[in-house]
């Protein structure tokens, strides 16, 4: 006999949606602290021993993220993502195919404050990346202080994310057989500061060594961008120049983080909080750029591919920006 569950209210799925936004946002402002303190904590209690083994295992285990992680898809295919997805919502938009015998490197655009697009698009199959894409693996670059946290890493690696150093890039993109998709949010952490309603800025006029990369492993390149990725927060104004902008830029030169003041919605009231606002988030992949291998290409060939991206980046936008709403006289701008 065939079981028929009933479906869940309305009510029901928005509480489930916050609770699963509300865990999100926590792994990111907490979630790495905590588990620092568990496994300092542990080694004054009587199962001591737990950090003990974790400590054995993560010594052992070290080089694991450098070499594409340890997916678990158990992990990526939560149904709390699936939640999280709808709260927004998220949605994923392919414009070309891609070739399963071959490797790819993904520019995310723009950073947004926490990147929830990237993050859902990428990290798990809440959005089918899997059924667009079938035979491509994703992985999403993360600061590599990040995977120094005990029990913390294993939570990253769990979806895909990666370290963001070179070694970790180029052990993805050297797959012989193809089928790996290595995805950078390329304005970092920087642009994360200006992120905001109605921002279109993007830092990436000088961010070259994702396209150098690319060249040295004749990689092809994938522009996307997130549509309404800056729509979900506030942030505290921090203008170029301003005694804000400054300490924020010096804290992220000690910690390698930036530290953006922002603001949204609570979880009982709308006016004031730390979770994001239901507002819709597009995410759109571009059509491959082919690029040519060189192992060490020119100042004037790196050039040359980086202008061929911004140029089909810029393309990309436009092509789409009417469908989302976006004004006729709103263009990307890079700084």
């Amino acid at each position: 006999m065939k079981v028929e569950f009933a479906p869940l209210s309305v009510p029901l799925q928005r509480r489930l949606q916050t609770a699963s936004v509300v865990q999100w946002v926590f792994s990111f402002l907490g979630l790495a602290q905590c588990c620092t303190a568990v496994f300092i904590l542990l080694f004054f209690t009587r199962f001591w021993l737990v950090s003990v083994l974790y400590a054995t295992w993560w010594f052992i285990d070290r080089e694991k993220p450098r070499k594409g992680g340890r997916r678990i898809h158990v992990i990526r295919n939560s149904i709390v993502w699936r939640y999280m997805r709808d709260y927004f919502p998220i949605t994923l938009v392919k414009t070309a195919e891609l070739d399963p015998r071959q490797n790819y490197l993904m520019g995310f655009h723009p950073h947004g404050v926490l990147a929830a697009g990237a993050f859902i698009n990428f990290c798990t199959e809440a959005s089918g990346f899997s059924t667009l894409f079938p035979g491509i693996t994703p992985h999403l670059m993360m600061l590599s202080l990040w995977f120094r946290v005990p029990f913390f890493r294993d939570y990253l690696m769990s979806g895909g994310l990666v370290p963001s150093d070179k070694e970790s890039a180029s052990y993805v993109l050297q797959k012989p057989e193809g089928g790996n998709v290595l995805t950078i949010i390329v304005g970092g952490a920087q642009e994360a500061l200006d992120a905001r309603p109605g921002s279109y800025t993007l830092l990436l006029k000088n961010r070259k060594g994702f396209i150098r990369l690319a060249i040295q492993h004749g990689t092809p390149l994938v522009p996307v961008f997130s549509f309404g990725e800056n729509d979900l927060f506030n942030q505290v104004r921090n203008p170029k120049g301003s005694w804000l902008r400054q300490l924020q830029h010096r804290l992220q030169q000690m910690m390698g983080i930036s530290l953006p003041l922002f603001h949204a919605r609570g979880i009982f009231q709308y006016s004031f909080g730390l979770l994001p606002y239901r507002r819709p988030v597009c995410t759109v992949v571009g059509k491959p750029i082919p690029v040519q291998r060189k192992h060490r290409p020119s100042v004037e060939e790196v050039d040359q591919v980086h202008q061929k991206y911004l140029n089909e980046l810029s393309k990309l936008f436009e092509d789409h920006k009417a469908k989302y709403n976006i004004p006729e006289d709103k263009h990307l701008e890079f700084i």
